[in-house]
């Protein structure tokens, strides 16, 4: 058996750009046949516009708030996962962090304060995964590979563009380990062009995606 989950989920609730709700994603993902879905709302200076631009750490609920909605309408069938897509002060640059928790929200601070390498170097020390998000989206320089576990090669607002054709050569390049796919979802109109994963066994758990993105055995859809 197969199950599709989508990895790059923003939810109106807390990123500006978005319109949808956590919980109209969640209803929408179920009925077109996906198993489960990370949230990764943005961590950027744009959230937190009106919020406490230089000290998010005082807006934590808010910011948690997409991935309770979604969790609390996902019921027993559904996966939700809390993942974050992070824009650190001065950068263009987004990155996918998979493996969050609101623990280590809580526990560390404004995030927007490092820059890629000390904060994969975190990542690394806490389990858990840092992407490079569309690595030649306009405006965006692409990353030291060094100081990530990979890349984003298909996103689903960029479609069939050379954009995704050059991710997946950037990633092919640098051999890197873990290459995904996600829809980059913020509004119903998304949905023409899904992406995200496809496992032959289910994803419970921070821990279940975390070995299946390491191991590989996935495919990205496009």
């Amino acid at each position: 058996m197969e199950y599709k989950y989508e990895l790059h989920c923003h939810t109106g609730d807390v990123s500006r750009c978005a319109s949808c709700p956590a919980e109209k994603a969640v209803e929408l993902y179920k009925a077109r046949g996906y198993s489960g879905m990370v949230i990764t709302d943005h961590y950027s200076p744009q959230t937190f516009l009106d919020r406490h631009l230089f000290s998010p750490q005082k807006e934590i609920d808010f910011y948690l708030s997409g991935y309770e909605k979604a969790l609390a309408a996902a019921g027993d069938d559904f996966t939700v996962l809390l993942g974050m897509e992070i824009r650190f002060y001065g950068m263009t640059n987004d990155y996918l962090v998979y493996g969050m928790t609101p623990e280590f929200i809580r526990e560390h601070g404004n995030l927007m304060t490092w820059y890629p390498r000390r904060f994969h170097e975190l990542c690394k020390k806490n389990n858990m995964i840092f992407l490079q998000a569309h690595p030649f989206r306009p405006y965006i320089y692409r990353e030291n590979p060094k100081n990530i576990d990979g890349c984003e090669i298909y996103n689903g607002k960029a479609g069939d563009t050379d954009i995704n054709e050059k991710a997946q050569l950037w990633a092919e390049m640098h051999q890197m380990k873990i290459r995904v796919g996600g829809t980059d979802f913020h509004r119903e109109k998304n949905l023409e062009n899904l992406s995200g994963i496809i496992t032959d066994e289910k994803i419970r758990t921070n821990s279940d995606l975390l070995r299946i993105l390491r191991s590989g055995d996935f495919r990205v859809i496009k």
